[in-house]
């Protein structure tokens, strides 16, 4: 079966657009295929930093061939007493048939025309001279860019198109401009290795001559080559080194044939922060760090099992770096010849050498300050337009976190350590160090802070409230952290809703979603008992205090906001199901909605509760009893938030025995629904509803029913308050009606 080949040769491609592209067509390919009725045996999609490359194996010669049946007009339009009218003429003409090829068929309608036509599939030469254009175009990225006198749009300039059915070149032409790129079958080689043409016979013969002219077009397998050379590299130093995924990526995309190259760097620089080490080497010189094995190293030998077991996610920059010790070596990929490595190695020492002069320099310079010499500093750094500068943002983070320290009641040592941390938290941003790497903002900030004499716990805390900083990072782990980290997202989300600018669609400028988020983590987490709708309100006040804002409108448009996010959580991060979502949120209810805001440990344990119980079946003992009960107490006047019977029901009205039952059991599930509510244990509530559930059918259905809507007005208002009862008790764990049965 055929083989297809497609080769776009370009300029150095940008490693992020290498990257995405890859992925892009590894779905839109397929996808691609089967809308045009064309199977295969294998999409293999390869890339480099010159090339993207598509091999597909095992196509057909052709599409097969597909009947499709069409209607046409209404039967008695197209014939006349048996003769074809000018109508049906028109129809099988326009389908290409003859007459005696139209069938008449009933349909719903009434009896309408049909015709059969077997349509001959296209080869897929034809097809596929179709679709590399759409592959090409198709493909979304940042600032794509024109060149040359045309209009033509890629990421670099196209200089070359390989596209091979088998061993026969499809003849695609893309014109732009003055230029024009034809296919062909020649490739190009590595630009230093092997700069001459490379001609490939046959399309299944790719990646064998590419390797050939050395170039390995396998993005999977150049990032194996690199993991395995690094790793090799370190342990004949006698170290190991850490393989960062982000840097693994960017890196395997830089390069078409991969060498390791070990360079070294003066043991004086090792007296510089780890982290501050670790960023010069990753995040600006794309280099892996080596660090001492099991026995010279504090880390040892179990820790680094655990660390490559875990995929290697530590970030170059954060704190769990404190734990490792460096040797004086990196490792870094080379793209050129390997007989060069020890003249790349000398121009890559050379660079590191620079860089981390530099940074000791920033880092002696700073230290001959205390961190909090700093503040004045950041009265002349504007945190945004409207808002301020950085100072001004550090004295509502003061204020928000002691307002939150209010809540949780601690004690005095404990608030002296967030205000000290708060009014220091963003101090290190005017430090030289933080000025020149800004991925080391928090972490100097913690490192001066004890070279400053701060407690611990306030020089953690600086480093923590930027945590989490992504979606796979830690979130804080002390309370002084936790807490600091709440104040500064509160801050800014208040202050940028203030303004107008929430964010829409995609766009979110100020990663105000992910603020979001991170508030609603970190008090899960933490299980921090705040009240997130009082503290909206009382920020919202603040910030209003100075500007001719609604105060009402702010707070309900960021209630809503979190609302969202709390529901985008428990269905993507916790996998609660939507209906129950729904239920512990409320569809249309203010009163669950004001109830998760004011307490977000309660909403999360409500989700969960409620998940398990259907997991295990549980629910389905009370559904039916709860939302029977429920539906018709909405007939009543019940306010929803009365539990107590003896204050809801009147006994003299009773008239049959399962009433007088079904009062005195809801007396007895009332003090369990207390306290399920109080400590948040809803198994003491669904416990005496599934207890009360058979008085409760008694009372539908049993010997001794009763008729609900009974003509007199008090009889029924009476049984109604008894289902309300039942309905409100069932409240406190959720809304019943938004569960959808047998999900």
């Amino acid at each position: 079966m055929p083989a297809f080949l497609l080769e776009v040769g370009t300029e150095e491609l940008p490693a992020s657009f290498l990257s995405s592209a890859v992925a892009q067509w590894k779905s839109l390919i397929p996808q691609s295929l089967a809308d045009n009725s064309l199977t295969s045996d294998a999409v293999e999609v390869y890339g480099t930093p010159r090339r993207l490359a598509v091999l597909i194996k095992g196509l057909p010669s052709k599409q097969a061939d597909r009947e499709e049946e069409i209607k046409g007009p209404p039967a008695q339009a197209a014939f006349k007493d048996g003769t074809p009218t000018p109508a049906a003429q028109g129809f099988a003409k326009k389908q290409g048939v003859e007459l005696d090829a139209l069938e008449v068929r009933a349909t719903d309608k009434g009896d309408f025309v049909f015709v059969r036509k077997v349509i001959p599939g296209r080869s897929v030469a034809e097809i596929l001279t179709e679709l590399v254009r759409e592959w090409m175009s198709r493909l979304e990225g940042k600032r794509l860019m024109r060149w040359g006198d045309g209009d033509l749009r890629f990421s670099r300039p196209i200089r070359w198109l390989v596209t091979l059915l088998d061993e026969a070149v499809l003849p695609i032409e893309l014109v732009n401009g003055s230029e024009t790129i034809k296919s062909d079958r020649i490739s190009r080689g590595h630009r230093i290795l092997h700069p001459e043409p490379v001609i490939i016979p046959q399309a299944i013969d790719y990646v064998t001559v590419m390797r050939l002219a050395s170039v390995v077009v396998n993005v999977e397998e150049r990032a194996k080559i690199i993991t395995q050379e690094v790793k090799e590299s370190a342990q004949k130093l006698n170290g190991y080194a850490e393989i960062y995924p982000d840097l693994l990526e960017e890196v395997t995309n830089l390069v078409e044939w991969p060498s390791a190259v070990i360079g070294k760097f003066e043991t004086e620089y090792l007296n510089l922060p780890t982290e501050v080490i670790t960023t010069v080497m990753v995040h600006h010189q794309r280099y892996f760090p080596v660090f001492k094995k099991a026995g010279g190293s504090r880390r040892g030998a179990a820790s680094e099992g655990r660390q490559e077991a875990e995929g290697d996610k530590l970030d170059p920059s954060s704190s769990s770096t404190l734990d490792k010790e460096l040797l004086p070596y990196f490792v870094t990929i080379s793209n050129g010849d390997s007989a060069k490595s020890d003249i790349i190695a000398v121009g890559n020492e050379r660079v590191i050498r620079a860089r981390l002069a530099d940074g000791k320099f920033f880092y002696d310079a700073d230290l001959k300050n205390p961190l909090d010499s700093f503040l004045p500093q950041l009265a002349k750094v504007t945190f945004q337009e409207d808002l301020g500068s950085l100072l001004d943002k550090v004295g509502r983070i003061s204020k928000i976190a002691a307002q939150i320290a209010e809540q949780l009641q601690l004690n005095e040592d404990e608030r002296h350590h967030i205000h000290r941390a708060a009014l220091l938290c963003k101090a290190d941003l005017v430090s030289q160090m933080v000025y020149e790497f800004p991925e080391l903002q928090g972490i100097m900030g913690q490192k001066y802070a004890l070279a400053s004499g701060e407690p611990q716990a306030v020089a953690t805390a600086i480093f923590e409230h930027y945590l989490p900083r992504g979606a796979d990072d830690i979130l804080p782990q002390t309370l002084t952290g936790q807490v600091v980290g709440l104040a500064d997202r509160l801050d800014t989300l208040v202050s940028i809703f203030g303004l107008g600018m929430i964010p829409t669609g995609s766009s979110d400028p100020f990663a105000l979603r992910r603020a979001a988020n991170a508030v609603i983590n970190i008090t899960w987490a933490a299980d921090l008992s705040i009240n997130l709708q009082q503290l909206l309100e009382q920020i919202a006040t603040d910030f209003v205090a100075a500007r001719d804002k609604n105060k009402t409108e702010l707070v309900a448009t960021l209630e809503e906001f979190f609302l969202q996010r709390i529901r985008t959580l428990l269905q993507e991060e916790k996998q609660i199901d939507y209906d129950v979502v729904n239920a512990v949120l409320g569809e249309n209810d203010r009163d669950y909605a004001e109830r998760a805001l004011k307490d977000l440990l309660d909403v999360r344990d409500r989700a969960l509760f409620l998940q398990q119980i259907r997991n295990d079946g549980t629910l389905d003992k009370i559904y039916e009893t709860v939302n029977r009960s429920a539906r018709l107490a909405a007939q009543g006047d019940l306010d929803t938030k009365q539990l107590d019977p003896t204050v809801a029901v009147s006994p003299e009205l009773f008239q049959k025995p399962s009433e007088a039952a079904f009062y005195n059991a809801l007396v007895e599930l009332l003090p369990q629904t207390q306290t399920a509510g109080r400590s948040r244990n809803y198994q003491l509530l669904v416990a005496g509803l599934e207890e009360i559930a058979p008085t409760v059918s008694n009372f539908f259905d049993g010997a001794e029913s009763v008729l609900v809507m009974d003509p007199d007005p008090q009889i029924k208002r009476n049984r109604l308050h008894l289902l309300g009862l039942l309905r409100n008790h069932a409240r406190v764990l959720a809304d019943f009606g938004a569960v959808v049965k047998n999900l």
